[in-house]
């Protein structure tokens, strides 16, 4: 199980994407040189998912105007995925990790038949990786159930906290 520590390099990954493109980010990173926020989320039936989702789409022009660059994983089906994408008319990558593999990678809680208590099957829980231009991570928030993750705002004042203590080193 990975323990990432602030400034290390990220994994690269592959998946498929609502777009019909595969999404590699190794080569988006270097293409795009830009900071990357990955946001995991359980899945098109969670409507906690759902309103973190809106709140992202709503605040996307703020993220790329930070020079952020929004990227979404579920564990959910490539088409429930393609759907809910097309229904809150997402912007954003959103990606498929049916496999579970990614979400091993990034060492995101999975919510498992024998937990603790009953939550819709196996998922994924919400997870937040903000990384650099390179890939290297500098900021990481892990849950083990829907509630409590941080806004789009939340979000931006964390990147804005970031940015200014990097310019003051």
């Amino acid at each position: 199980m990975p323990n990432f520590s602030l400034g290390e390099s990220m994994p690269g990954f592959t998946l498929p994407a609502v777009s019909g493109e595969p999404f590699s980010f190794d080569p988006q990173k270097k293409i795009e040189r830009q900071w990357h926020l990955l946001v995991f989320f359980r899945g098109s039936w969670c409507s906690a998912c759902i309103k973190a989702l809106e709140d992202l789409e709503l605040n996307k022009k703020a993220f790329e105007d930070g020079d952020i660059r929004l990227v979404t994983v579920s564990t959910d089906k490539l088409a429930d995925l393609k759907n809910m994408s097309q229904e809150l008319k997402l912007t954003f990558p959103v990606l498929a990790d049916e496999n579970f593999k990614v979400l091993n990678q990034f060492d995101v809680y999975i919510h498992v038949e024998n937990a603790p208590y009953e939550d819709t099957g196996i998922h994924g829980e919400p997870a937040y990786f903000l990384m650099d231009e390179e890939g290297k991570l500098l900021y990481q928030q892990r849950q083990t159930s829907p509630y409590g993750r941080p806004t789009a705002d939340g979000l931006q004042q964390v990147i804005k906290f970031i940015k200014k203590k990097m310019s003051t080193v």
